[in-house]
């Protein structure tokens, strides 16, 4: 990597503390590191943690610009927000000065996405950015999964292990950014902006009517693995933007017009609601349970790098409750 900085870091769905690890094996990409994230104190009020659901998970706003800049040297999120916003490209030369890195600027490489927690690769350095995106589009291009999800799902996946095909577009419905699918689509579709995306999946885990899946994704599209699993019938838990699309009648899963479906907080069933040691108004706050667990890259002699990301509290509290086991 000619001596560039790249650093790798985690995030638990705007940044949380719970143990940081980045795993790099070759040149370039620095050494293996482990550390604890200690918020530091704020003049805010702060919710007593018997009354937290979700622990580990941080809200921006309830942090001051220094304790955002603090929070991102270890754990940051690809949220690019409205002007004004405090978010990662808000902050990033703030972030670049407080890791050492003088004039050198830093850029998001690959990250999750808004909503999601897991890895956040960072580069000061254009080439290797450049070099990396490359990896990543001949990845693709050649149907190489370089990304890695953990995804909690409300059902199991029929079969176990597969592939979900669906071409997507983006749609502006009463005023909201929504991904939805087209069946079939015509060439008009495909340059009128609709993507045929692919991703595979595989059950890790069951329990309690959940579960614990796998997903790699082969392509590149906003939301494409929420929409995806919802086309599976079995929505990330903490899906409060598509789950909607997925109803039940005398036990029967179906899907309803998503052009027509508004979004809205997840419906639990009462008795997952008890395994999760929820209320409703709190699994109305309950974080999307998808998490970009590990990222390949290329590293000396072919020899590929492994980025890991350990889970947020959060994510191993509901694999513990719902017996989901890795």
């Amino acid at each position: 990597m000619g001596g560039c900085n790249v650093v790798g870091r985690v995030l638990g769905s705007l940044g949380q503390g719970p143990e940081i690890r980045t795993a790099c094996k070759a040149a370039g990409f620095g050494t293996e590191a482990r550390h604890r994230l200690q918020p530091r104190a704020s003049s805010k009020r702060s919710t007593p943690l018997e009354n937290q659901p979700f622990r580990g998970l941080l809200q921006p706003e309830n942090l001051s610009r220094e304790q955002l800049v603090d929070l991102l040297r270890a754990s940051v999120v690809d949220q690019k927000g409205k002007p004004g916003e405090l978010t990662l490209l808000s902050v990033l030369p703030e972030l670049s000065q407080s890791l050492g890195l003088g004039e050198r600027e830093l850029q998001v490489v690959r990250a999750s996405g808004k909503e999601t927690s897991g890895l956040v690769l960072l580069s000061s350095c254009p080439q290797t950015a450049s070099r990396l995106q490359k990896f990543f589009t001949y990845s693709r291009r050649a149907q190489k999964p370089i990304a890695t999800y953990w995804a909690v799902t409300d059902g199991i996946p029929v079969p176990s292990e597969g592939k979900i095909q669906a071409a997507l577009k983006r749609e502006c419905i009463d005023g909201l950014d929504l991904v939805v699918p087209v069946k079939p689509p015509s060439r008009k579709d495909i340059l009128e902006g609709v993507k045929r995306t692919l991703s595979h999946y595989r059950v890790v885990a069951t329990g309690s009517g959940c579960a614990l899946v796998q997903l790699q994704p082969l392509t590149v599209f906003p939301s494409q693995l929420q929409v995806h699993m919802v086309l599976q019938l079995c929505p990330v838990l903490g899906d409060h933007r598509y789950s909607a699309r997925v109803s039940t009648v005398l036990g029967q899963r179906f899907l309803l017009p998503a052009e027509s479906t508004k979004p809205q907080r997840q419906v639990l069933d009462e008795a997952l609601l008890r395994r999760l040691h929820l209320t409703p108004s709190q699994a109305a706050q309950l974080p999307l349970h998808l998490h970009l667990h590990c990222l390949h890259l290329p590293g000396a002699r072919d020899t590929p790098v492994e980025l890991l990301a350990p889970l947020p509290p959060y994510f191993s509290r509901t694999l513990q409750y719902l017996g989901l086991q890795q």
